[in-house]
C-alpha cells in the first residue's frame, strides 16, 4: 500500500510537508530513547554502564543534522517488494517498509508512532535500485525521484520514468549539481550521488576482502567508508563482536573523512593510522631510504621469525620431577622429541612455550598411570607447576621480548648476520645496522619502520586479535611489512583496500595491487578499478594525466564525467606575494580553497599569506574552523580535496623527492586535489612532462 498523501498540495509541498513529519517522527524516536528509565532493569553497576552508553550512542544516532537532508530520493515501486527483496542479510526479519510501494530513500530508517517507515536505509535491500534502476533494467521501478536541497531546507524535484519507453534516458541535473556542489570543511557522505559501479562495491559481501584502484576524484575513499556503513548494517551483531577500522595515511587524512561515518548514524568505527596500529615504541629516529626500503621488505619477516625462534635450545639433560617420596624422569630425548613436535606444528613461539610445560607433565602423568596411580588434571597442572619443570622451560624456551630482539639485530652485526644469512645481502645488512648501538629499549632512537619490525616480532610470539573488517586506505604507499602489520588485524575478518598505484609517493610504493593482496594475507581478494572521475574538473583531469606515462604506464586515465569543465590557468608569477593574490581571487568563488606547496617552500607562503592579510589553516584544522583557506604541504595532500586550488612551483614538488619518478608522483597528487578550479603558479621551469 502507499501512504496517504494530500492532493491539495503541488509535489514540492507534499514532499515538504513529508519532510517536515519524518523530521517529527525522528525527534519523537530520539524522545523515546532519551526517556528510557534503566534504574530497574539492571543487574549491576556495570551494566548500568554499558546499558548507558548503549543509550547515548543510540541518541547521537538519531541526531536530526539541520544541514543535511534527511531523504534525498524515492522510489515508486510498479508492485510492493516481496519479502524476500526486504529481508537483509544474514536471515534477518523483513523489514517493515516492504509493505509499500512509494518510499523515500534517506540516511537512516525513520518511523512513525505506529512503527510504519517514513524514510528507508539507503543500505535496505528495497533501497538498492535508487542506485541501480535503469531504461535497460528498471528493477520494478515506475518513477525514481532525486530532491534538491539548499541547507537542510528541500528546494526542488526531479522524475526519471524508468518504466515510461517514451521518456529518453538522461543525466541527472540534480545529480549533477550534488556531484559538483563546493565543499567547505571535512567530507561529506556521497549517498545521494553512489553510482552503479560503486554501489556494487560498497554492497559486496563481509566474507570477501575487494582491492580498489580508482584515480583522483573516482570516490574510492567514499565507497570505503560507504561499504563500511552498509556492511555493519548488514552484519552489525557479528561486527558488535569482532570491530571495525578504518586506516588512513596520517592524522590529516583522518580527521578530514572523520564526520562522513556518524553522518551516516555509526559512531562505532575506530580511526587510525599503521604507526597508530603499531605504537609499541616512541618513534623518535628517522630511516634513509635505502634503509627503510630494506626494513619494509617481505624478507625482514622471515629474519625476524629466524631471530625469535633461535632462542630455543635442545635438552641435554632429563627433566626430574620430584613429588613426595617419587622422582619422575622424563629422559632428555623424550623432552627433544616434545620441542620437535612443538616447533614443527608451527605454533607462535608464547603460546608453544605455554603448552610446553604441560606436554613435560603428560609425559610424567604417562609415568605415573603405568606405575599404577590414577592422576587427574589437578596433578597435571601441579607438575607444569614444579621447579624444576619451570627450570627446564626456561632454560629450552626462554622468553622472548619483541623490543630487545629488533633492538639486538639493528645493533649486533653478528647477530644480524646469523639470522639474515642467505635473505639479506653483506651491504643490506650494514644499510639497516645502527651506526650508535642503543644501550636500551628506551634509549633507542626507532624509526617507523622499527615499529613495525616490533610488531611483527611481537606477532610471532602472541598472536594479534584479528578484527572483523578493516579499511585500508591510500594503500599504495605501505611497504610490504606495513601489509603484513595490517594484515594481522584482519587474519579472520575481511579487508576493503583503496589506493592509486600512481599517486604512490614512497620508495617502497606498491607495484601491482596482486603483490599487495599477498602481503596482506588475502590473496584471494578480488580487484575491482574505478576510472570515472567525479570529483576533479576535465580541463585538470586532462593536464594531470599528461605525468601518467612517466609514473604509471599501464594505468587508464580517468575520464571526467562533470557537465562543468572547471577553471584552469597556468601562471608565471614573479614572486611568493602573486601567489597569494591568486588564492584572494579563488576565495571570491564559493568552496575551500588549497594552496598546496612543496614542504620547504610552506615557510615562505606563511609569511606571504599573512602578509596580505589572509587567515588560513593547516590540514585538518577545517573541522575546528570555518576558515575556507589551507595551507598544504604537498606531503600531506595525498587524499584530500579543495574546491580551488592554487599550486605553487611544480618543480619545487618535483625536486623535493629523492628521485624524478617519486616527485612527479607526487606532483600528479597535488594537480588532482581541485573539484572546481585549478592556478598552478610557477616562477621556474614546469616539469618537462608537463610540457
Amino acid at each position: 500500500m502507499s501512504r496517504p498523501v494530500d492532493d491539495s498540495l503541488d509535489p514540492l509541498e507534499r514532499e515538504r510537508s513529508h519532510l517536515a513529519s519524518s523530521r517529527a517522527a525522528l525527534r519523537a524516536m530520539r524522545e523515546d530513547v532519551e526517556s528510557l528509565d534503566i534504574r530497574d532493569v539492571t543487574a549491576n553497576w556495570v551494566n548500568a554502564e554499558v546499558l548507558t552508553r548503549q543509550i547515548d550512542d543510540r541518541i547521537k544516532a538519531l541526531a536530526d543534522l539541520s544541514d543535511t537532508p534527511l531523504f534525498f530520493g524515492r522510489l515508486d515501486y510498479l508492485h510492493a517488494p516481496g519479502a524476500e527483496e526486504a529481508e537483509g542479510a544474514e536471515g534477518e526479519r523483513p523489514q517493515p517498509e516492504a509493505a509499500y510501494q512509494t518510499l523515500h530513500i534517506g540516511r537512516r530508517h525513520v518511523h512513525d508512532a505506529e512503527g510504519d517507515p517514513m524514510v528507508i536505509d539507503w543500505r535496505a535491500p528495497v533501497s538498492q535500485p535508487f542506485y541501480r534502476a535503469s531504461k535497460k533494467d528498471p528493477m520494478d521501478i515506475a518513477l525514481r525521484r532525486r530532491f534538491g536541497y539548499t541547507g537542510g531546507d528541500l528546494t526542488a524535484y526531479e522524475d526519471e520514468h524508468l518504466s515510461d519507453p517514451a521518456e529518453a534516458a538522461r543525466t541527472s541535473r540534480l545529480l549533477q549539481q550534488e556531484i559538483e556542489r563546493p565543499r567547505v570543511g571535512p567530507m561529506r557522505d556521497i549517498v545521494a550521488t553512489i553510482q552503479p559501479e560503486q554501489d556494487e562495491i560498497v554492497r559486496s559481501g563481509l566474507g570477501g576482502t575487494v582491492c580498489v584502484q580508482g584515480g583522483p576524484g573516482t570516490g574510492k575513499t567514499a565507497v570505503g567508508l560507504h561499504r563500511v556503513a552498509y556492511l555493519l548494517y548488514a552484519h552489525r551483531e557479528r561486527l558488535a563482536r569482532t570491530g571495525t577500522l578504518v586506516i588512513g595515511p596520517n592524522r590529516s587524512f583522518l580527521h578530514y573523512i572523520e564526520q562522513v561515518l556518524p553522518a551516516l548514524g555509526e559512531l562505532t568505527v575506530r580511526q587510525a593510522t599503521v604507526d597508530d596500529l603499531v605504537a609499541q615504541v616512541e618513534v623518535r629516529g628517522t630511516d634513509d631510504a635505502a634503509a627503510a626500503v630494506i626494513k619494509g621488505d617481505a624478507r625482514m619477516a622471515e629474519v625476524l621469525r629466524r631471530a625469535v625462534y633461535a632462542h630455543v635450545t635442545m635438552p641435554s639433560e632429563a627433566v626430574v620431577v620430584v613429588r613426595g617420596s617419587r622422582r619422575w624422569r622424563v629422559p632428555a630425548y623424550e623432552v627433544e622429541e616434545i620441542v620437535r613436535e612443538l616447533l614443527d606444528r608451527g605454533i607462535r613461539y608464547g603460546a608453544a612455550r605455554e603448552a610446553l610445560p604441560q606436554r613435560i607433565a603428560h609425559a610424567v602423568l604417562v609415568q605415573m598411570e603405568r606405575s599404577g596411580e590414577a592422576p587427574d588434571d589437578r596433578v597435571q597442572d601441579a607438575v607444569a607447576r614444579n621447579a624444576a619443570v619451570k627450570a627446564a622451560v626456561k632454560a629450552i624456551w626462554p622468553p622472548v621480548d619483541p623490543a630487545k630482539l629488533v633492538l639486538r639485530l639493528l645493533s649486533d652485526a653478528e647477530f644480524l648476520a646469523e639470522h639474515a644469512d642467505g635473505v639479506l645481502d653483506e651491504d643490506e645488512r650494514r644499510a639497516i645496522l645502527w651506526a650508535k648501538p642503543a644501550r636500551s629499549v628506551k634509549s633507542a632512537k626507532w624509526s617507523a619502520a622499527d615499529a613495525v619490525l616490533i610488531d611483527e616480532a611481537s606477532d610471532l610470539v602472541t598472536r594479534t586479535p584479528s578484527l572483523g573488517h578493516v579499511v585500508l586506505d591510500e594503500a599504495q604507499d605501505l611497504s610490504p611489512m606495513q601489509y603484513r602489520a595490517v594484515g594481522r588485524r584482519c587474519t579472520t575478518g575481511s579487508a576493503t583496500v583503496l589506493g592509486d598505484l600512481a599517486q604512490g609517493t614512497t620508495p617502497w610504493a606498491t607495484r601491482s595491487w596482486e603483490e599487495a593482496l599477498t602481503h596482506l594475507g588475502k590473496r584471494d581478494g578480488v580487484i575491482e578499478e574505478l576510472t570515472a572521475g567525479f570529483r576533479v574538473p576535465t580541463d585538470v583531469i586532462t593536464y594531470a594525466s599528461r605525468l601518467l606515462p612517466s609514473i604509471a604506464p599501464g594505468l587508464a586515465p580517468v575520464a571526467s564525467i562533470r557537465d562543468n569543465p572547471g577553471f584552469f590557468e597556468i601562471r608565471t608569477v614573479a614572486e611568493a606575494a602573486e601567489v597569494a593574490s591568486a588564492c584572494e581571487e579563488s576565495l571570491r568563488h564559493e568552496g575551500s580553497v588549497g594552496l598546496i606547496a612543496a614542504d620547504a617552500r610552506v615557510p615562505v607562503l606563511a609569511e606571504a599569506l599573512k602578509a596580505a592579510g589572509l587567515e588560513y589553516l593547516a590540514p585538518g584544522e577545517e573541522t575546528t574552523r570555518r576558515v575556507r583557506l589551507t595551507l598544504v604541504p604537498a606531503s600531506l595532500a595525498k587524499g584530500l580535496e579543495y574546491d580551488y586550488v592554487v599550486l605553487d612551483e611544480p618543480g619545487a614538488v618535483v625536486e623535493g623527492e629523492p628521485d624524478e619518478r617519486t616527485g612527479l608522483r607526487r606532483l600528479y597528487v597535488a594537480l588532482t586535489r581541485a573539484v572546481s578550479g585549478l592556478i598552478v603558479a610557477h616562477t621556474g621551469a614546469l616539469p618537462a612532462q608537463l610540457l
